[in-house]
């Protein structure tokens, strides 16, 4: 394993105290992409904070290629890139010297730190941008020189936090396809997100992570599989007066599993779409439907199942 992470616990004490990483275990495999899912403040960034030296835990242990970041904390960041949520590249250098500088601070000769800055300049199609300052970019390219930049001294691990915060959807996807590659190059991968989509289609296996806690862990359509057994149904009512006897009535509808009031009417979560879809419309018809749109089992479904609420913001 190239990522273990036992017994991991971080505790804020203060007027109120706060267990931000509760127990962690997890171990990830050498070459693989490693999500770990949830909402905001679920623990994810902290737990990739200890891991990357940034944050000492409370109790527990990390170890990355078999360094404990604790004990040897500069020995271990020789074996880990890092990608925080927040810009952090150097507005005074060019693209070519953020790349540059970054191998000289891990040892490259002057000529190594060169060579090394124009292949990756290349591998991440930043080649015409070289001479670029970061604010010259967009946030999409940003992002890709950070993830250059931070695998330019070849650590065995990349930690991603939230890689895709804040990108339109254009970049997100050429930051995807950046992260995809970098598996041919062994290169193992830590993201954080909240997207489910992202971790749906980048990750090998996924972390469902809230309130500090590990809920599921597995590839995500395995999870999907054996998880996410339900189909959503969204309906959209006219009338919202009484919607909490309508749940009733829904969850005494067989294989429907719950049923909750939201903003614009009412959700609905089945096994399956079998015999619910007429016996959903005809008990809201009072109610004035507006609209209805079903969406089979996702990681979303995934998560909510497990928390028993939607993705906090």
């Amino acid at each position: 394993m190239i990522v273990e992470v036992s017994g991991l616990t971080k505790v804020y004490e203060g007027k109120q105290r706060v267990v931000a990483v509760d127990g962690i275990d997890l171990a990830v495999n050498q070459g693989e992409i490693f999500g770990l899912l949830g909402p905001n403040g679920a623990g994810k960034t902290t737990t990739i904070s200890i891991c990357t030296t940034r944050a000492l835990p409370t109790s527990g242990q990390v170890r990355i290629a078999g360094t404990d970041v604790v004990a040897h904390p500069a020995l271990a960041r020789r074996e880990i890139g890092v990608v925080p949520q927040y810009n952090t590249l150097d507005r005074s250098l060019s693209v070519f010297e953020n790349l540059f500088f970054h191998c000289r601070y891990f040892g490259f000769s002057s000529g190594e730190a060169t060579a090394r800055a124009d292949q990756l300049l290349k591998q991440f199609l930043l080649e015409e941008r070289g001479k670029s300052f970061p604010n010259q970019l967009s946030g999409g390219l940003q992002q890709r020189v950070q993830i250059a930049r931070a695998i330019a001294h070849r650590p065995a691990v990349l930690f991603l936090d939230e890689p895709s915060a804040g990108l339109d959807p254009q970049s997100r996807i050429a930051m995807w396809e950046a992260v995809e590659g970098l598996r041919g190059q062994g290169i193992t991968v830590v993201m954080t997100t909240h997207y489910m989509e992202e971790a749906d289609e980048l990750c090998d296996r996924v972390a469902i992570v809230d309130h500090g806690k590990i809920l599921a862990l597995d590839a995500p359509e395995r999870l999907k599989t054996n998880l996410g057994s339900q189909t959503r149904f969204e309906l959209k009512l006219r009338i919202h007066e009484g919607l909490s006897q309508l749940t009733q009535r829904f969850k005494a509808l067989p294989n429907v599993q719950s049923a909750e009031v939201t903003p614009e009417g009412v959700r609905v979560f089945a096994k399956t779409t079998d015999g619910v879809l007429a016996e959903v419309i005809h008990a809201a018809q009072a109610f004035g439907v507006r609209d209805i749109s079903i969406s089979e089992p996702s990681l979303e479904t995934v998560f909510i199942g497990l928390t028993g609420r939607d993705l906090r913001e």
